[in-house]
Formats: structure tokens, sequence, C-alpha cells
């Protein structure tokens, strides 16, 4: 295929590869040959109904990955984890953890769980061969205006009208339900690539926490000029449960659990390590996805979406 037209993808080249096809390692290794450094960005987040397709992607493609980094000699593998990585939030909800924290997963979300899996992969690669220099991102939400058709795609439904969300992002809702405890931390994707390029830059090795600030139920009802509704966890878990199997809404119980219970990220080693520091904050990434939203704001990557 040739190449987009459009900068920055003007100045690549384009390989169609299947990692869930049997001869996925050995093309992914014709194009690694060469290579300085490999980023794995593949993830497989839909049909979130048909887990054992996004394991094909996730597992099985992350594991024909890694036989191909090997087998190409690559010495940089950046590898794209996730918040959903890490075991639920402390007691303190807003108590920041660093990447010491426990990597056990969410157990009832299929994503936490193919993302607990690959990261079990990298260890065991690592301990096979220590000459390459294994780094994990671990990012929270990724915010971008033009990945927002995608994000409603995901996470919304029947249940959750852009009516709705017109009327939160203009301010003209007074109260809005928050389950108990929440904390919640986005991250803009130009954020994120900048900590990538900055990774590769150093060829650093290990997990960096990546994510704009913290802000509590509280601070995020704000944005919207309402006041939280404090909703029992478990009260809100069963209602997102009950809608997804209703198919009124595109969020998972699962998804569910990674937004609400897994911790608040520190991102001191970053900083510190990659000279890295957010630009966009996660009240200005709310507002940049809820607009998005109702807006209906979309722009397909080339690489994606060919013709």
């Amino acid at each position: 295929m040739p190449p987009p037209p459009v900068p920055p993808y003007d100045g690549a080249e384009r390989h169609s590869i299947d990692l869930t096809r049997a001869d996925a390692e050995r093309r992914l290794a014709e194009v690694f040959a060469g290579a300085d450094a490999v980023v794995d960005l593949a993830w497989a987040i839909q049909p979130v109904r048909d887990e054992a397709s996004m394991r094909r992607t996730n597992v099985d493609g992350t594991a024909a990955l890694l036989r191909a980094v090997r087998r190409s000699g690559v010495g940089h593998l950046v590898f794209a984890s996730s918040l959903g990585a890490y075991a639920s939030a402390p007691r303190d909800a807003a108590r920041p953890v660093d990447e010491s924290w426990p990597v056990t997963g969410q157990p009832r979300s299929a994503y936490s769980r193919d993302k607990l899996i690959a990261e079990r992969m990298l260890d065991a690669f690592e301990r096979d061969d220590p000459g390459v220099a294994v780094a994990r991102v671990r990012p929270t939400l990724v915010v971008q205006r033009e990945a927002a058709r995608e994000m409603a795609r995901l996470f919304l439904g029947p249940a959750v009208p852009r009516a709705l969300l017109a009327l939160l992002r203009d301010g003209r809702i007074p109260l809005f339900p928050v389950p108990t405890g929440t904390v919640l931390q986005f991250v803009h994707a130009d954020d994120l690539g900048r900590a990538f390029a900055a990774i590769l830059e150093r060829r650093s090795r290990g997990a960096f926490n990546i994510a704009a600030d913290a802000l509590d139920a509280r601070a995020l009802t704000a944005l919207i000029g309402a006041r939280p509704v404090p909703v029992p966890h478990d009260l809100a878990r069963a209602v997102v449960e009950l809608l997804f199997r209703l198919h009124a809404l595109a969020m998972s119980a699962g998804w569910f659990d990674v937004a609400v219970r897994t911790p608040v990220m520190d991102t001191g080693r970053a900083r510190l390590e990659l000279g890295w520091a957010p630009k966009t904050g996660t009240a200005e990434a709310v507002r940049v996805l809820l607009e998005g939203v109702v807006d209906d704001a979309t722009l397909p990557s080339p690489a994606l979406a060919v013709g």
C-alpha cells in the first residue's frame, strides 16, 4: 500500500499485518530488520462483547511481536501498557502510587486481564533477552478531540444521548451522580506522544506512569457547573452491568472497574528521568473530550482508514 499523502505520515512506510495470522511473526520480523526500536501500540478494545476475538490480537499478537523483536535483533522495545494493569487503588483513593504498585489488574475486566498477561510476557522477555531495553508506558485514559467518535462508541449508548451531553457541556444539569470515592486522571494524546518520544531519545527502560493531574468528584462535576451526588460503588457498577446487558450502554462493568477502581498515578519518574510534564491538564482534557463527543468529532487515522 502507498503511504498516506499527508504529514507526518507522508514519510512513513506502511505494512498491513494481521497479528492474529500464523505468519505474523515472520512478517513482523522482516519489517523490524535493521530498526533501532519497536513501539508497540497494537491493542484491540472492540468488540467489547467478544473477549476471545480481542484476546487473539492482544495476547497472541503480543506474543508474535515479541518473538519477532527477538528474531530481528531490535535493541529497544517500547510497549504501550495501561493504568488498567494496576491493582485496585489504596484505601486512601487520592494517594498517588508509583510504578512499584502491584501489577495484578482488575480481574473482572477483559481489557485489564489482557494487559496483565502482556506485562507478564514482557517480564519473561526481559529475563530471556536482557540485552534488549524494554520500556513500558502506563498511561491513564487518553483524550483527543479527533478520537471523540470512537470514545463515544466505546463508552456510550442509547442510555446516554448526545443531547444530555450537550446539557452537561453547557452547565445546565445542577446535580450529577458519581460513584463514591471517584478520583480521575486523563492525559492528552499529544502529551502521551511526547513521553514516547522522550523514551526513544533516551533509550529508556522500565515502567513509566503517564498522566495529568487528578481531580476528585467535586472538582470533576464543577467543570460542568454541577454538584456531585455520591452513589455507592457497588450500586453504580450494578447499574452499568444491567445497562450493558440490555445494550443500552456500550461501557461494560469491566471498563467501569478500570475507570473507578484503579489508582491515581504518581508521574514523578517520567518527570525526573524523561524531563516530561503534561501540557494539558485533566480539566482541559475533560472539556476537549466532552465537546468532541457532542460535536461527533472524528479524524480517522490514515493508517487505519485507508479510503
